[in-house]
């Protein structure tokens, strides 16, 4: 084995991770069929309830993969055309020319051009992407709001165009996914969420997994810490939230042995077809949320460092949690880690996020989980 699992290095980057200021975390890594899995911190800063790695998680974006595997078994099964029109599935929620000009594929890859709904339906977050000027007042006023989707893309598409139909850098937008969700309800006839479940999910074999109805994580679960970039001091917990506001964009609970479970199905395409497979692996530059340009392609985006093998997945956050599952393009080694901070990096005096001793001992983490070695440390996610 090139780089076999070296337990006591795993343990000891996830325990730096700690105490560079993580409450709590937790991963699995494997490579085979050797299987490591550990944890370090807290689940609970109030009584000190240990963290475990068979925790359930809000995993975020991670959400967005499932999605798009689901889209495109429609797509296999015919019932959705990759290149053709939004407009000709939902003429009512995008409608005229961007209905006419935005294909399946340019909103399952992020470049439609529709704005991200998250600054309209969250009043304090409205001068995005002027961290500076916002605030978290808008997550404690609608923790236990029930969003209908279609309002929320209304509110993407009625915002000014973030860029032309098919153009790049394409721009990260949750907009994307809730039609996605939308067209998936118009060609199966039943919920977004019934369909992925059934098809995705349970398909997969994933025991842990689901996309809830409530504001609960049901089963043993961390509390999950927003610190909204210093504004909530000390940290607040969210781990009760209507996950309504994000659907099949992030609302997905998971674990760590699941989410590698489902990576690894998906690589080896048990999921999707092999063509379908290479068509989610077919990149284009796109904008993130933090403002990086990443490469991304149909719900699955790269990672990897110099010198070294390629890694597919991707990562996710809503408030307090925070996760990134990754498996290398052959299958072989697989890492997915949760955390239960997030938002950590405090604003400089230009208004960006300063560096946090986090950020270097999550990077070193992950170079040891993928790489089994500490040299050439990745970019970040």
């Amino acid at each position: 084995m090139e780089n076999p699992l070296d337990s006591a290095a795993l343990n000891a980057a996830l325990e730096d991770v700690h105490r560079a200021g993580m409450p709590g975390l937790f991963a699995e890594v494997r490579d085979g069929d050797q299987v490591w899995r550990g944890a370090a911190g807290v689940a609970d800063v109030a009584t000190g309830r240990p963290v475990t790695a068979d925790m359930r998680h809000r995993v975020g974006s991670i959400t967005k993969t499932f999605t798009a595997a689901a889209v495109l078994q429609q797509v296999e099964s015919g019932q959705i055309g990759l290149d053709t029109p939004i407009g000709c599935y939902l003429p009512r929620l995008v409608p005229g020319e961007r209905g006419d000009a935005i294909t399946i594929r340019m909103l399952i890859n992020h470049t439609s051009g529709l704005a991200e709904y998250l600054p309209y339906a969250y009043p304090s977050f409205k001068a995005f992407p002027a961290l500076a000027n916002t605030g978290p007042q808008s997550m404690d006023d609608n923790r236990f709001t029930r969003f209908h989707p279609a309002e929320l893309i209304e509110m993407g598409v009625a915002a000014p165009a973030v860029g032309a139909p098919g153009g790049t850098p394409g721009v990260y937008s949750n907009t994307n996914y809730l039609l996605l969700g939308q067209l998936l309800e118009q060609v199966t006839g039943t919920t977004a969420e019934e369909y992925i479940t059934q098809n995705v999910i349970e398909r997969a074999g994933l025991r842990d997994t689901e996309l809830p109805v409530g504001p609960y994580v049901n089963g043993p679960h961390s509390r999950m810490y927003e610190a909204w970039l210093g504004m909530i001091d000390p940290p607040r917990d969210y781990s009760v939230f209507d996950m309504s506001f994000v659907g099949p964009a992030a609302s997905l609970i998971s674990t760590v042995a699941d989410l590698n479970r489902f990576f690894g199905m998906l690589l080896a395409g048990e999921i999707v077809s092999p063509s379908s497979l290479a068509q989610m692996q077919r990149t284009v530059p796109v904008i993130s949320q933090e403002g990086k340009t990443i490469d991304y392609g149909l719900g699955l985006h790269p990672m990897k460092a110099p010198g070294q093998s390629t890694f597919w997945g991707h990562g996710g956050t809503v408030w307090g949690a925070g996760a990134l599952a990754m498996t290398r393009a052959d299958g072989e080694r697989q890492m997915s880690l949760a955390v239960n901070l997030q938002r950590w990096n405090r604003l400089g005096s230009s208004g960006r996020p300063r560096p946090h001793p986090i950020d270097d001992a999550l990077a070193a983490f992950y170079q040891v989980a993928m790489y089994g070695n500490t040299e050439d440390v990745p970019p970040e996610e």
